[in-house]
């Protein structure tokens, strides 16, 4: 065990003295955390403004619903002009039994959810005063906890891309380092086996991946972001574990391959931060094109990504581990076969 503790101490040492790397691995996911945490944690929250024109039922329906915020307009010019210019979704018009909505077409999404709201509380107060009951009972209901903020979905997706950031840039740059110094060479001479260097490496990624979780999941689990655990938290942690390791083994890969630090920057950077926007780290990747969906399918952070999120938000099963933890354990043989092809104990 003196070989690996010396080595595992060397490499931690090493990660703790090395600013930059401090930055890379704990500042700047935390800072995507905290500022998307800050930006989203009220979304939802913030009633739909509507303007209206005139009174009757729909108006006072509209006005108790509680989704929106009425602005009354005293003429009718005015809150069209106000629609026309892109200050407010829509304008509802009511004059006796007649009820026009007059709506900017140039924003899309809020139209379409005045008009379907408007609509909905007009064939309400129809079938109301139509004095029969209704057909068809209808009844919407949230599928999650009603306590559910967008800081659980960002924060899975947040860290799995710090933890991948730090996994494949500090294994590259160190076996990378370590070949440019000639310390494999050495190491190699030495009566230490390839394992124990590879494993001493592993420990230290595994080590700085669970101080990046405990610190980010502590960060959001503060009242001003608000995280909400799920009750199966804990089952995340096969796929994370499975995550780390996929990671590691594409850090070897991308050391084995370069000669120098700058190479090995370079080449990690190509691999993490396209995977990154492609895996549902930043936006959600269902609303990407579907070819797009398939293609971020080979990316183990999509996996990784997904795994996390079924277990600190949606409270999923055991059942949710098998894919995700398969494609990860899979990649991590394949490319680990590859890096172990290619590696080299010293420049040709």
């Amino acid at each position: 065990m003196s070989p690996f503790r010396s080595l595992s101490t060397a490499m931690v040492k090493s990660f703790i003295r090395d600013k930059a790397t401090l930055f890379f691995a704990f500042v700047m996911p935390l800072m995507f955390l905290v500022i998307f945490g800050l930006l989203f944690r009220d979304i939802g929250s913030e009633k739909i403004k509507i303007g209206v024109y005139g009174d009757g039922a729909v108006i006072t329906a509209l006005d108790r619903s509680g989704v929106v915020d009425i602005q009354r307009f005293t003429s009718l010019d005015d809150g069209i002009a106000k629609v026309r210019a892109g200050d407010l979704p829509g304008l509802v018009e009511a004059t006796g039994d007649n009820v026009v909505l007059r709506f900017a077409a140039s924003n899309q999404a809020q139209a379409g959810t005045v008009q379907g709201l408007v609509a909905g509380v007009t064939q309400q107060l129809n079938v109301a005063e139509s004095g029969k009951p209704p057909k068809y009972d209808f009844r919407a209901e949230q599928v999650e906890d009603a306590s559910l903020k967008p800081i659980q979905y960002l924060t899975p997706g947040i860290l799995s891309w710090g933890i991948a950031t730090t996994a494949v840039f500090g294994t590259s740059i160190s076996l990378v380092n370590w070949r440019r110094k000639q310390i494999l060479r050495r190491l190699r001479l030495a009566p230490i086996g390839a394992t124990t260097i590879l494993t001493s490496r592993l420990v230290v990624t595994v080590g700085v991946a669970l101080a990046q979780a405990l610190l980010f999941i502590g960060i959001a689990l503060i009242p001003v972001f608000g995280l909400t655990l799920s009750g199966t938290w804990w089952m995340s942690v096969p796929i994370f574990v499975s995550g780390v390791l996929a990671f590691f083994t594409i850090g070897m890969l991308v050391g084995a391959v370069c000669k120098t630090e700058e190479a090995a920057t370079g080449a990690a950077n190509i691999v993490v931060l396209p995977m990154a926007f492609l895996s549902g780290t930043f936006f959600p990747i269902d609303q990407a094109p579907k070819w797009l969906q398939a293609v971020s399918q080979v990316f183990p952070l999509r996996h990784m990504n997904d795994g996390m999120m079924d277990f600190l938000v949606r409270g999923k099963g055991p059942q949710a581990l098998l894919l995700p933890c398969g494609v990860l354990l899979g990649f991590t043989l394949v490319v680990a076969f590859i890096a172990s092809r290619v590696f080299t104990w010293e420049d040709s």
